[in-house]
């Protein structure tokens, strides 16, 4: 399953790994709007269990603005992984250009009560050229 993800990065033991698709079918090039859909998965390889409490993304497109999106936990959630375990989920970015990436971290906080960043890896988002 790990051949899915094509982007990886780890910090602290804690796997962040991430892959993307472009949705033709919610995009709509002609109006200037490209949607992807991205799926993180993130591995507890450490002794510990953490909770995912907050995110920060940078979003840049193609024209190269910056874009800074935080907020509270993942799709609504501020799951706990335990070690051992992974967590699943799948979110989207609009872009009015066809082409941009994405990079970020998580702040988690391990059941010792230590709080760190895990960066999430830099990732590309690229509409097929029949797209643009």
């Amino acid at each position: 399953m790990k051949g899915l993800f094509s982007y990886a990065e780890t910090t602290r033991a804690i796997n962040v790994r991430v892959s993307v698709s472009y949705l033709a079918e919610q995009s709509e090039p002609d109006r200037g709007r490209w949607f992807w859909a991205y799926h993180i998965r993130i591995e507890n390889d450490g002794p510990m269990a953490v909770q995912l409490i907050n995110r920060h993304w940078v979003i840049t497109d193609g024209r190269g603005a910056r874009h800074s999106v935080e907020g509270e936990g993942v799709v609504g959630e501020q799951p706990m992984i335990a070690p051992g375990e992974s967590y699943d989920y799948v979110s989207g970015c609009p872009l009015s250009t066809p082409t941009g990436q994405m990079q970020g971290s998580y702040h988690m906080v391990g059941e010792d009560g230590s709080a760190f960043d895990v960066k999430i890896p830099r990732f590309s988002l690229i509409a097929p050229v029949n797209a643009q």
